[in-house]
């Protein structure tokens, strides 16, 4: 145990995508709808899907792999590593052990964080706690999701929305005060957690299957969501106004665009890598974060909201500045 820091901040970003790409019009080979109804919908063009023998654990090991690259540390220097997903097939052990041991990450505290498309959201926060607390000096955290196992490929209202990918970053801990991983809000609306669900129903039932009312999840989107992305910026001391970027779940492109608007994150780009990869869930947050970057369109120290959505009516926000 250490004695603890002022604060933690990004090292480093990376995204795993699967090779293959699903498009809007192979899908309105196998099921009622078109590019058309899609994007308007949704706004999504395509999607990548993992092969059936692509786990959740190796899609998040190789954005681990590239991220850790990036970040200038080893193997050796990480000693907390936190999966954040929502479609592990097996119980034990946890994605985030397995993980470590791809990378040769030796004595690690691991668990996984379970809450869905908010989940890198929440296992950033929890990452950030735990090294400001001196429990950690260096922690990678993961979101990954395989969320083409649990779909009714039938349902033209859920298949056509989601891909499988995982996203990554690595964080140390710093004695800086600004500059790094803001202060989380986050919450949830559990009376309500029946809007989106993935339920089993034991060995004899049949598998289980992403469900949604859609209607309702939207208008919870639109109407709280905008006041919980703007309290996290009061408690990161900046306007919204002066944000460099915003990055939310990848859900939908009308729900990111009216959040943000009613944000009034005027002067941001805005992640809208739904179009491209579909919702990833978990991993929507550090894909979209990572891309930006990558492209150029974000540089270090720029000010960025993350703000992670989805089921058990769950959020969390924070501000984060990048690598």
């Amino acid at each position: 145990m250490n004695s603890g820091t002022a604060g933690s901040r990004i090292l480093a970003l990376g995204h795993y995508l699967p090779a293959r790409v699903v498009t809007n019009d192979e899908l309105a080979t196998t099921v009622d709808t078109s590019d058309e109804w899609i994007r308007t919908r949704v706004g999504i063009s395509e999607r990548r899907i993992a092969a059936p023998d692509e786990s959740v654990a190796d899609m998040a090991t190789a954005a681990a792999a590239k991220t850790l690259a990036r970040s200038g540390l080893d193997s050796a220097d990480v000693d907390l590593v936190v999966v954040a997903t929502a479609t592990a097939v097996d119980r034990m052990p946890n994605v985030a052990a397995r993980v470590a041991s791809q990378l040769g990450i030796r004595t690690p505290a691991t668990f996984d964080v379970n809450v869905a498309c908010s989940g890198f959201c929440y296992a950033l926060a929890l990452a950030d706690l735990s090294l400001r607390g001196g429990a950690a000096r260096n922690a990678l955290v993961i979101g990954a999701d395989k969320m083409s196992d649990f779909l009714d490929w039938q349902d033209r209202t859920t298949c056509v929305i989601f891909g499988d990918g995982a996203g990554a970053a690595v964080l140390t801990a710093t004695d800086e005060t600004h500059g790094g991983v803001g202060p989380v809000v986050w919450g949830s609306e559990p009376d309500r957690g029946g809007a989106i669900t993935l339920e089993t129903t034991g060995p004899d039932g049949p598998p289980a299957l992403f469900q949604q009312d859609g209607k309702a999840v939207y208008r919870w989107t639109t109407t709280t969501l905008a006041p919980i992305a703007r309290q996290a910026c009061d408690r990161a001391g900046i306007d919204p106004a002066d944000l460099a970027g915003v990055v939310t779940h990848q859900a939908n492109l009308r729900i990111i665009d009216m959040i943000v608007r009613r944000l009034g994150a005027t002067n941001a780009v805005v992640a809208r890598d739904v179009v491209d990869s579909g919702n990833t869930s978990a991993g929507s947050v550090p894909i979209a974060l990572a891309k930006l970057i990558d492209s150029g369109a974000l540089t270090s120290g720029a000010p960025v909201l993350l703000l992670g959505f989805g089921a058990g009516l769950a959020y969390a926000a924070q501000v984060v500045h990048c690598p």
